[in-house]
């Protein structure tokens, strides 16, 4: 009995014995994953700002996106910012015009090559820009050259010296109160004061070479105009009132801007508006603050309202004004790749 017990307990081990031999070893490799590196913005962003995870992150070296969707001046603001390094030379700043107004996403769509983003542009009207268009030297449209106001009750034309940003042959940003001299458009002066006209005051002479004082031959290749100036040499500094220019400026709407840091960094803006269940909009003076408060140095404003679009990458950001659907527009910014 005892040899059967001895021998039934052999057996058993033998199994157990050759059966775990016979079960493959599995080996688990653990790859360690490296953590994706922070993006280190091209700017300072205030408080409520970050690097967009939505928009542009397969954007090259030197042109982000930034995302605001928080409270500002006590009531929550969407707005977007496409900023870019205008020492790069890859990436080529280009105004464009439309013979019929279209719209910023067929602006995008339409244009050959790589484009990291478009913006609308100045003020227009039926299928004609009133703001600077210029690319490559070529002048498509003059900033608005006189406006009609009522003086002493007779309709009187005012003689603007409005706001443009352009850049030069290397990129170079500025801003200025321009007026496109003589009877062609190619010769634009550049001023560092507006004229300074006033409603209900006598207009001032047409601008010179010599009026307002220290103008300057503008050497831009490029540029958009709109309106007013919003910042000036690191001065807020809104001349809507000189620059016969005062359209809804102190109500929420949709808003468009352009402006540049110190260090020649372009930023983009585009606050969303007249969207009444979110956003609602910030005025003038607040979009320079927002404007400042990024960085810039100097700054105009564009065409908002209804006409605010901002396109990024094909893609539509903020909601537009106009009941969700977009504008046709005269002209607008397109950043691309040379």
């Amino acid at each position: 009995m005892k040899t059967r017990i001895f021998s039934l307990i052999f057996m058993f081990t033998l199994c157990t014995f050759l059966f775990s031999c016979s079960k493959k070893t599995t080996v688990t490799t653990v790859i360690p994953v490296t953590p994706a590196t922070p993006v280190t913005p091209l700017i300072t962003l205030p408080a409520g700002w970050k690097v967009s995870t939505t928009f542009g992150t397969s954007f090259p070296t030197g042109i982000q996106v930034y995302q605001f969707d928080s409270i500002y001046i006590g009531k929550t603001v969407k707005a977007l910012c496409v900023a870019y390094d205008s020492k790069n030379t890859t990436f080529e700043f280009k105004p464009t015009m439309a013979t019929v107004a279209t719209t910023p996403s067929t602006f995008s769509s339409n244009e050959s090559g790589v484009v990291y983003a478009c913006i609308n542009g100045g003020y227009f009207g039926v299928n004609q820009s009133y703001s600077l268009v210029k690319y490559n030297n070529v002048v498509s449209s003059a900033n608005i050259k006189a406006v009609t106001r009522t003086y002493n009750g007779v309709s009187t034309s005012y003689y603007t010296t409005r706001a443009a940003f352009g850049v030069d042959a290397t990129g170079t940003p500025s801003i200025g109160w321009i007026y496109n001299v003589g009877t062609g458009n190619d010769l634009i002066y550049n001023y560092p004061s507006p004229s300074p006209n006033l409603l209900n005051t006598a207009p001032q002479p047409v601008p010179t070479a010599t009026f307002p004082a220290n103008g300057t031959v503008w050497n831009v290749t490029s540029a958009i105009g709109g309106s007013p100036v919003l910042i000036k040499n690191n001065t807020i500094q809104i001349t809507d009132a000189e620059e016969l220019i005062d359209i809804n400026n102190t109500t929420s709407r949709p808003r468009s801007s352009i402006g540049y840091t110190s260090n020649g960094i372009v930023l983009i803006l585009a606050v969303e508006g007249d969207n009444p269940t979110t956003y609602t909009g910030i005025n003038l003076a607040d979009l320079a603050a927002f404007q400042k408060s990024l960085g810039a140095t100097n700054a105009i404003n564009l065409d908002g309202g209804g006409s605010t679009s901002l396109i990024i990458g094909g893609v539509k950001t903020v909601r537009p004004g106009d009941n969700g659907v977009e504008r046709p527009v005269v002209s607008a910014i397109l950043i691309k790749k040379k």
